[in-house]
């Protein structure tokens, strides 16, 4: 049912009113799915308008979209959209920084440790000398990555592993905020064997200092670039300091859009948002500003590769691992991050009078506030 939008903002005003814990009945959910399909519909008009505009846009085997220089895609993403996925070790349990877009924010003190000595590689606990067995059982993957939380809180655990690793030829990346690099540090990850070094620059604001360690990074590392969750802040960070950011000679930018969950919602109270396939819940502006960048890097000849990390390209991520893995046809772990709709935090989209949805129809018979038959 294409549901209009006064009834929608009626419906999500009434359900948000509810307890938390109270159930909705089958005919509700229906209208909730097709509430959140009419934004979502209509988001997805505005983004194919905003493609449009971009001149050079190219398609990863359908799964991504971005402009720049094949060349400098990056590796660690044809991993994991094209490869066996994105396979993530796991180490360092704490942070230096606390970003009120980090998946973690509030419990940043509480995460727990993997333990010491201890490294996690597919949700179990490997010392590093059980490396040796886990090849010689499991299929090498095409790439591994190291996140969770700031490797550089104690990156010199990390080069022995990357060395075994790279002598195992798996393509090897690291994500790090950038803030605690140094070149003492960057050098010994190139040597170690380190493929890819990815900044969250907006973690930092686009401070001098994490654009001055990308730089640095180019001189040890193969590929180096930025990979940050596209937010109003660091659009306008980077935009301030795009030339210096251009003048490390970085390979590649991975906009992410910004997804909520239970720990990061709150500090996006207010915000225009939408829910992608009943999964990840994003504002609506965090892909808009990617489609931005994109179409002014066309329109600049940036020499680098913009990348369209969107909540798309996370479903076609999810696919392509699960596939890999044998997983019956259409299988994925793309889901949503909440038990429940939070139905309060798309009450500012529904009351936007600048947004519309694109086509609207009367509720059927049964379906109006007030005569739903249960």
């Amino acid at each position: 049912m294409k549901i209009s939008k006064k009834e929608a903002l009626a419906w999500f005003e009434f359900l948000a009113s509810l307890p938390e814990e109270e159930e909705i009945m089958t005919h509700q959910q229906e209208i909730v799915y097709a509430v959140l399909a009419q934004i979502e519909a209509a988001i997805d008009a505005r983004n194919d308008k905003l493609m449009g505009e971009i001149s050079e846009l190219k398609s990863l085997e359908n799964r991504t979209y971005y402009v720049g220089g094949d060349n400098k895609f990056p590796d660690g993403c044809r991993s994991c959209l094209l490869g066996t996925g994105l396979s993530a070790i796991r180490k360092t349990n704490k942070c230096n920084l606390e970003c009120k877009f980090c998946y973690n924010y509030g419990e940043l003190d509480a995460i727990a440790p993997v333990g010491e000595g201890l490294w996690e590689i597919g949700g179990t606990k490997f010392y590093e000398h059980d490396i040796d067995l886990l090849l010689s059982i499991h299929r090498k993957p095409t790439g591994i990555s190291y996140v969770y939380l700031e490797p550089f809180m104690e990156i010199e655990k990390y080069y022995s592993i990357i060395s075994k690793f790279r002598e195992a030829k798996i393509h090897q990346h690291l994500y790090t905020n950038g803030t605690l690099a140094t070149e003492e540090t960057l050098k010994a990850l190139g040597e170690a064997g380190l493929d890819e070094i990815r900044f969250n620059l907006g973690a930092s604001g686009c401070a001098d200092k994490v654009i001055k360690a990308i730089g640095i990074a180019k001189k040890y590392i193969p590929a180096v670039g930025i990979e940050t969750p596209m937010t109003p802040e660091f659009f306008e960070a980077f935009m301030a300091k795009k030339q210096a950011v251009f003048d490390t000679k970085l390979d590649f930018m991975n906009c992410a859009e910004l997804h909520l969950n239970q720990n990061n919602i709150g500090n996006y109270f207010g915000e225009n948002m939408y829910m992608t396939r009943l999964g990840y819940v994003s504002p609506i502006w965090s892909r808009e500003l990617t489609l931005k960048v994109m179409k002014m890097a066309c329109d600049e000849n940036w020499d680098m590769v913009i990348h369209d990390c969107s909540n798309r390209t996370k479903f076609a991520r999810d696919l392509n691992l699960r596939a890999h893995e044998g997983g019956w046809f259409g299988a994925s772990n793309y889901a949503s991050e909440f038990s429940q709709i939070p139905y309060v935090f798309f009450l500012p989209i529904l009351r936007d009078d600048s947004f519309a949805f694109v086509s609207e129809e009367p509720m059927p018979k049964g379906y109006r506030l007030g005569e739903l038959v249960f």
